[in-house]
């Protein structure tokens, strides 16, 4: 997503990503990896759960419940125009923009 933001732009799309991690880790992820765009918190998951990201993951053989990693085109009207779950972080983008 980073990579992509001056494009995005050009586009009129604006990036945001939210997360259950606290500010303070959002902070050092930002920091190490230069994102470029806010991060929301969403400790409680409300925001997950709204939006059907909220579920039941697998690592390792061990289950927990986590974000499902997921993109979002929302207008300015708030309607989702474009939604992707489970979606890997290299083919956001350029699904993202095939899609327009």
């Amino acid at each position: 997503m980073r990579d992509a933001l001056p494009d995005l732009t050009k586009r009129g799309i604006f990036a945001v990503g939210i997360s259950p991690d606290t500010s303070q880790t959002q902070k050092k992820f930002d920091t190490k990896h230069g994102l470029g765009f806010p991060l929301l918190g969403d400790a409680d998951h409300i925001i997950s759960e709204t939006y059907g990201v909220w579920g039941e993951k697998k690592m390792y053989g061990k289950t927990f419940m986590g974000i499902v990693r997921s993109a979002f085109l929302i207008d300015e009207e708030g309607r989702i125009i474009w939604a992707k779950y489970k979606i890997s972080p290299d083919k956001t983008i350029p699904e993202l923009i095939t899609s327009r």
